[in-house]
């Protein structure tokens, strides 16, 4: 087992009416000023906005609002929150959403405590020394980002998005009611799902000797989520499947499945091109994308692969390398029953053209700079193929 870290310090509310508490929990830790940061209208039309200012202003909080977040947050916005912070000497910033919101507090907490462009330090040129805290009151059970130390965010000049990972960015706590994610639509409801198998997928498939409690955790998890995707699919207000899931959804990505740093991210990698240039669902996006790279890579380690498909997906195939094949095609089915494209065809609802690839493999390789993945090493040709093989 390689060497590893884990820190996962965000506090956790968890259960029906605890975004009410937010006002209470911000006085307490002698905040004075926070951004409220929120995606469209949903907030606003659910009433949870009016009752998390409605807290803050019950303890005295005083809060400024900045809406307007999109699907893959953009630079742009990203900007404009740290102006606010500045001038409005913003010491505290809650994010009222899904990951993508979450995501654009953390570039603002960034933005707001280091010098230079906020851009340069996703782009690796330059490491953050701070980051100004951030609280989350989640309404979207996805990407895991209330519990991690990522933060992923779309430059709209040139469609490029990129990833800062590091501990500043973990959220001092969060929120986690499953009646708000009640009313998404059941598309964004199984993306969601898929990006947290995805997280947990991303560190199993990886090539170092690993802890069986670390695989344990990673399969038991899976096998939840899965089984709740399908019963959200038909029974998008079952509390108890809504809870499992966005618990899963923090676990996920917070390494108690396996370290990131023995992990693949290939995916991950290639998906975030697609976000970028065509705006689709990150989840959405990994689905398309995910078989094409598993039936790609899977002979570097079919054993590994072998016992996904056995121990996820109960597959009783004595052949490792048939099981593998089977594991690959037990998910490529699930995906589909619960509405997830699995080609790119499917993703764009259009044919992606040969130069499309092309950019998306130069974008994806930091314009033939750096290769991606552990489990295989993927160069430039790589990538291309495995979206070709997407199509």
């Amino acid at each position: 087992m390689d060497r590893f870290e884990f820190y996962a310090p965000t506090k956790v509310y968890f259960g029906k009416k605890q975004e009410t508490k937010v006002g209470e929990i911000l006085e307490k830790s002698c905040y004075k000023k926070v951004l409220v940061h929120y995606g469209g209208n949903s907030a606003k039309k659910s009433g949870l906005l009016d009752i998390v200012c409605n807290s803050l202003k019950e303890h005295n909080v005083d809060y400024v609002t900045l809406g307007g977040v999109v699907s893959n947050p953009v630079l742009s916005k990203v900007r404009e929150g740290i102006s606010i912070c500045k001038e409005e000497n913003i010491d505290f910033i809650l994010a009222v959403g899904g990951g993508s919101v979450l995501d654009s507090a953390k570039a603002i907490g960034y933005g707001v405590m280091n010098e230079g462009d906020v851009w340069d330090y996703y782009l690796g040129k330059k490491e953050p020394k701070a980051c100004l805290p951030v609280g989350v009151v989640l309404t979207i059970a996805a990407t895991g980002s209330e519990m991690s130390n990522s933060s992923v965010i779309t430059n709209e000049e040139g469609c490029y998005k990129r990833a800062l990972n590091h501990e500043l960015g973990i959220c001092k706590f969060a929120i986690l009611n499953p009646e708000l994610t009640y009313t998404l639509p059941n598309y964004q409801t199984e993306s969601g799902c898929t990006d947290i198998l995805m997280h947990t997928m991303e560190r199993y498939f990886n090539k170092v000797k690993t802890l069986e409690l670390n695989d344990q955790f990673a399969e038991s998890l899976m096998r939840v989520v899965i089984m709740n995707a399908k019963i959200l699919k038909d029974h998008p207000n079952d509390y108890d499947a809504r809870a499992e899931v966005m618990w899963a959804a923090s676990l996920s990505h917070n390494d108690i499945t396996g370290s990131r740093t023995y992990g693949d991210w290939a995916c991950h990698q290639l998906e975030h091109e697609l976000g970028g240039m065509f705006q689709v669902a990150h989840g959405a996006g990994l689905a398309a994308i995910w078989a094409s790279w598993a039936r790609y890579v899977y002979q570097e380690k079919p054993e590994r692969f072998a016992r996904y498909a056995r121990n996820v997906w109960d597959i009783r195939e004595a052949d490792d390398i048939k099981a593998a094949l089977a594991g690959i095609d037990a998910t490529e089915k699930f995906f589909k029953e619960i509405d997830m494209p699995i080609n790119l065809h499917e993703l764009l609802n259009r044919d992606i053209t040969d130069k499309e690839i092309k950019e998306l493999s130069y974008k994806c390789s930091f314009e033939e700079n750096r290769t991606i993945g552990k489990f295989k090493v993927l160069t430039i040709e790589d990538m291309e193929k495995i979206y070709m093989m997407a199509k």
